[in-house]
């Protein structure tokens, strides 16, 4: 018999530091009004020096594990979606599974860009569907401030650090994911991409001279993507679950622009007051997002049981990812 699998807690972490969009006036030509109308951003946390993406991690999924009564010792496997990982190798998933004390599980990181957590969902709940696993400890965690050009005008307003996570595991009959739409156009990878590290730009003093290990991204191409992709992975997900837009009771899309957003609400029919936007206090987290604005709707008592939501992201790659999930707890 299939099994059900679905959310079993979560848990998610910011770095203290918040950097308004006052405070990015004193070092590039921009200013509050300017980022506000066109991303809806109007603060972000940043990881302090000594954080990296391992740490940020690590605090989302001691509070994940916590959430879902589940013991380090009992998860089978950490799936870690990050564009910053704290090295190129070994994997930050390895990092987290050795400071967590997940002595039985087997790690990996996930690289989707800011569609990694929903791509992680996806992997994560057919292993666990098919009887490989009991338990998948998932992390969508970034440290983005670290590879920001801080003289891009155009980037640096953008993003922010954090982290949150899930434990996934077989819940109620009927419940937890019900629909899955994943997809990419490689043709897209210029339009959004941290040019140098790897072996087509090896590091040097050429590459760090001009800020190739930094984010480029063609904010336009990006936007009218976005704008395209949102909704039609949201719907495909949504008939991949047996169901119509107006089942649904929450869009929790991924933190990006709120001009995206709102398209991605109209493009499924749905209020703004079905959508979990948090956008405002964070900036795009990346693969972060979508899990953090979760936990703040847990927080908020927003969620019950029985609830359809839909999952929506985008990102680097270029990629796109849906899930409709009932939700369990």
């Amino acid at each position: 018999m299939t099994r059900s699998v679905g959310i079993l807690g979560m848990g998610c972490y910011v770095p203290e530091k918040v950097v308004t969009n006052f405070d990015l006036e004193k070092i590039v030509d921009t200013n509050d009004q300017w980022i506000q109308e066109r991303t809806g951003i109007k603060e972000r946390h940043i990881a302090a020096p000594e954080e990296a993406t391992s740490d940020l991690a690590y605090n989302a999924a001691v509070k994940a594990l916590a959430a879902a009564n589940v013991k380090p010792e009992d998860i089978d496997l950490v799936i870690v979606g990050t564009a910053t990982s704290d090295h190129n190798w070994p994997s930050t998933a390895c990092i987290l599974q050795d400071r967590l004390g997940c002595t039985k599980a087997a790690a990996f990181d996930l690289t989707a860009g800011c569609s990694g957590f929903v791509y992680n969902l996806a992997v994560a709940s057919q292993m666990v569907k098919t009887g490989l696993y009991n338990h998948v400890l998932i992390v969508g965690a970034e440290t983005l401030s670290r590879i920001i050009n801080w003289k891009d005008r155009n980037t640096c307003v953008l993003f922010g650090d954090g982290a949150g996570a899930a434990v996934i595991g077989v819940v109620e009959d009927g419940y937890g994911v019900l629909g899955i739409d994943l997809g990419s156009d490689g043709s897209g990878m210029k339009f959004l991409v941290q040019p140098s590290g790897g072996s087509r730009e090896p590091a040097s003093h050429e590459t760090v001279d001009k800020a190739g290990h930094t984010i480029h991204m063609s904010g336009q191409d990006v936007f009218k993507f976005a704008v395209k992709v949102m909704g039609k992975t949201a719907l495909q997900a949504i008939e991949n679950a047996g169901m119509q837009p107006e089942d649904i009771d929450w869009l929790i899309p991924h933190q990006a622009n709120m001009r995206i957003i709102t398209a991605a609400a109209k493009r499924l029919k749905m209020p703004m007051e079905k959508v979990w936007v948090n956008v405002d206090k964070y900036a795009n987290t990346s693969a972060a997002s979508i899990p953090i604005a979760m936990c703040e709707a847990i927080e908020a008592g927003a969620l019950k049981k029985g609830d359809n939501i839909v999952l929506d992201g985008f990102g680097a790659g270029l990629t796109w990812a849906a899930i409709v999930l009932k939700w369990a707890i």
